[in-house]
């Protein structure tokens, strides 16, 4: 038998992003364990039981020094912790990875924790998700056919970039590379910025009295457009604290936009409302997820 690729993948955080991707080694047959770390001891023993983890790690220090990879999938706010953990116990042929949805904060936190080990850390950002979370969402083919970018740095070797390519390709995914500032800006216009205004469109129907008489009569539009408003809270907080400067940017674009439809509205502008919806409506036509 073909020895895995990876003898021993750590993963911390074991729900929907890291979860998938053990799963997704696994059915590769790309790894022979997969040792996991969690806030929730009931998690790990879930993922445990569902064919995540083969064991619940014994101790950071006994785990990741003989690892061929780490893999951080927790919220992007606990990632300096953990890097300030795992960072005097690495091997020195371990790889480390993330699957952040930010990437210029995650980047400051390793320079500042992984300390020489810096060299080790590919930062990753899969462009896959759902809904839900919890080691019950995890799925093996959560990455089939969908993007993961790099984001490598300076200090990254051809081969340690090569390998966690290799890794995430493995899980079926399509990787290409930013620059950690180009990956930041890029998201907080076609992602970042599209969570903000469903959970404000949500929490806006929250606070009044009729919420329920409105909801009641919610149909596919407000379906399509909530969808993400059902994203966890906690990870969501965590991504727009870290990305505020290039969300905030975007916000205020957002903000000119809806001023320019608001004076349209106002005066009875038809043309100027079906210009600006027809072009929408074509870029919208024509744009298809790959």
């Amino acid at each position: 038998m073909t020895e895995p690729q990876f003898k021993k993948v750590v993963i911390f955080g074991s729900g929907l992003i890291g979860g998938s991707f053990a799963l997704a080694l696994r059915k590769a047959n790309a790894v022979g364990e997969v040792v996991g770390f969690g806030r929730s001891e009931a998690t790990l023993q879930q993922a445990q039981q569902l064919g995540i983890l083969d064991r619940i790690g014994r101790g950071v220090e006994a785990e990741v020094g003989d690892a061929d990879l780490v893999m951080l999938a927790t919220p992007v706010g606990q990632m300096a912790e953990l890097m300030a953990r795992i960072a005097p116990h690495l091997g020195a042929h371990t790889l480390v990875t993330d699957g952040g949805s930010t990437k210029s904060d995650v980047v400051a936190a390793a320079r500042a924790n992984l300390g020489i080990r810096i060299a080790q850390f590919i930062p990753a950002h899969p462009i896959a998700g759902a809904e839900k979370s919890g080691a019950s969402a995890a799925q093996a083919d959560l990455y089939q056919g969908k993007k993961v970018v790099l984001t490598p740095l300076p200090e990254n070797s051809k081969d340690a970039v090569t390998r966690v390519r290799k890794a995430w390709e493995l899980c079926g995914a399509v990787v290409s590379e930013l620059t950690p500032q180009q990956h930041d800006a890029v998201f907080a216009a076609v992602s970042h910025l599209p969570h903000l205004l469903s959970f404000a469109l949500v929490h806006d129907l929250a606070q009044r009295n009729n919420r329920d008489q409105l909801l009641s009569f919610a149909a596919s539009g407000f379906r399509d457009f909530t969808r993400i408003a059902a994203s966890s809270p906690e990870m969501w907080r965590d991504i727009c604290l870290a990305n505020r400067e290039a969300l905030l940017q975007e916000l205020q674009i957002y903000i000119a936009e809806l001023n320019q439809m608001s004076k349209a509205l106002a005066s009875g502008d038809a043309v100027q409302l079906e210009q600006t919806f027809r072009t929408a409506r074509e870029l919208r036509a024509g744009w298809t997820e790959k």
